[in-house]
């Protein structure tokens, strides 16, 4: 006899079908899974052993051959325990396998029979129900299959819950979707004492979803400012949250079943490595770059990191999507990010102060910024300086205008961009291009006599001239302006990035 049992591979957000057929035949006694299982599903064999014992079960005495169709298709992960082990139970006679043809499962089993949680639960709920059957799953994970919709979740603590459910002896009940998180606002910007260019910068980048670098030296407020842009975004739509809350399931990172409207905020140390920033390893996960979708991902210290791992963020930032080529797959992870970065001017961070820099300055301002690379800095759109905080800027009170404010005035710039793009699969002016760019951001004709003159003096790329665009139309769109003006695009100018001092 063959048992069947649906379950599901994770390829970055994308969950595709896999049948765990299970063969108990005559023979000599053993237990083979074959399929392409890596050492995680090699290993199911001992849990799933182990886990039918504590029912007070054992393994008949023949030859016990798990498949995991399709066999080209590479199976990563602990979550085929459950599976496995249903199907030896159906295979077995011990569970009725017609009650298991109406469901995808997934789950880690424990050696005593518990039904441990596994990454990418709300992936194979929504992958369930799309072919229209339920899902079961741990029972520590209910609350987050619920939110796939209207399917039938079977969240169980353990192996004999489950047997007892099927069999209708102690029907397990159907969990809730888990709580919606409350906002989370960070510092206020009323916080920021003085720093006014750098906070309009900050409003200019929220409204449009611009990346943004803040270049000052140490303790003029670039981490706080940057800690502050939470606080001013809109929140996450339903579809939004659902869209992060898969990836944080796929990286094992949702705990609770609780999705969140704040839009993410990742800001990993300089120390970070390629594979935990643009996602990969052996097992291929998302990456800080992903973790960050949709929200913002803050780089402080951008000349520490590696060269080659700020190189590796260039495809990101252009295409909204990372994909991570691997000898056994090719998986693709979402990665439409915000990118705020900060930076000293040089190592020692004092370039201009004559009483602070160092002697090599201000040679040691360019070997220290060459470090970033060209096309990178290319890709940012908004450049500010922001200057050292002066003892009477200390002393002042705090500004009447903090991020509620300015908060409003981004939301009401946001609500005109969802207006505009409505089905044209853009969000934000940042994401622009091409025949829609052009249709929205094509200055009048005093600011494009301007644009052309500034794009001949300093020398912009076809990037550079496409972005000073989009931020030109962000600027109009708090202004209020239909049409995008000369003072616009002389505003978007001012944020360009400068040629390195010597």
């Amino acid at each position: 006899m063959v048992a069947i049992v649906a379950t599901a591979a994770y390829l970055g957000l994308e969950a595709r079908a896999v049948e765990v057929q299970v063969q108990v035949a005559a023979g000599m006694p053993g237990f083979v899974v074959v399929g392409l299982p890596d050492k995680a599903v090699a290993e199911s064999r001992e849990r799933v052993r182990a886990a039918i014992a504590s029912l007070g079960l054992s393994l008949p005495p023949k030859r016990i051959t798990v498949n995991l169709s399709p066999a080209d298709l590479p199976k990563e992960g602990s979550h085929y325990d459950l599976p496995i082990a249903l199907g030896l139970l159906a295979a077995m006679g011990v569970v009725d396998a017609e009650s298991l043809s109406q469901f995808v499962a997934v789950g880690e089993l424990g050696l005593d029979g518990r039904v441990a949680p596994s990454p990418g639960v709300l992936l194979a709920a929504l992958h369930a129900a799309e072919r229209q059957l339920g899902l079961i799953c741990p029972a520590a994970q209910g609350s987050e299959a619920a939110w796939a919709g209207s399917i039938e979740v079977v969240a169980t603590p353990d192996l004999l819950a489950l047997l007892n459910h099927l069999r209708g002896t102690a029907v397990l009940r159907a969990p809730e979707p888990g709580d919606a998180a409350e906002p989370s606002r960070g510092p206020d910007l009323a916080q920021v004492k003085g720093q006014e260019t750098a906070k309009r910068a900050l409003e200019i980048a929220a409204a449009g979803g611009h990346n943004l670098l803040m270049v000052g030296p140490p303790g003029a407020g670039k981490s706080l400012m940057a800690a502050c842009l939470p606080g001013i975004l809109p929140e996450l739509t339903p579809a939004e949250a659902l869209e992060t809350s898969m990836v944080a399931s796929v990286a094992g990172t949702l705990e609770g079943g609780r999705i969140s409207r704040t839009r993410p905020f990742r800001a990993p140390h300089h120390s970070a490595s390629m594979a935990a920033l643009v996602g990969g390893g052996i097992r291929a996960k998302p990456g800080e770059v992903s973790l960050a979708h949709l929200g913002v991902l803050f780089l402080d210290e951008l000349p520490e990191f590696q060269r080659a791992v700020l190189d590796s963020l260039r495809q990101p930032l252009e295409t909204g999507n990372v994909s991570v080529a691997r000898a056994n797959a090719h998986v693709t992870f979402p990665a439409r990010v915000q990118l705020v970065a900060a930076m000293n001017p040089c190592r020692c961070g004092h370039l201009g102060d004559p009483a602070l820099a160092c002697a090599r300055a201000p040679r040691c301002a360019a070997d220290y910024q060459a470090k970033v690379s060209g096309p990178s800095l290319d890709r940012i759109d908004l450049h500010v300086e922001v200057a050292a905080v002066s003892a009477a800027d200390l002393v002042l009170p705090p500004p009447t205008e903090g991020s509620r404010e300015v908060s409003e005035r981004v939301r009401a710039a946001r609500e005109v961009q969802t207006a505009r793009y409505a089905g044209l699969g853009v969000r934000t002016n940042a994401e622009a291009d091409g025949p829609v760019l052009e249709a929205v951001a094509t200055p009048d004709e005093p600011g494009r006599k301007l644009l052309a003159q500034a794009a001949e003096a300093m020398r912009l790329s076809a990037r550079g001239y496409t972005r000073i665009q989009r931020v030109a139309r962000t600027i109009a769109d708090l202004a209020g302006a239909e049409t995008v003006g000369r003072v616009h695009i002389a505003e978007a100018l001012s944020y360009r990035r400068q040629a390195p001092r010597n």
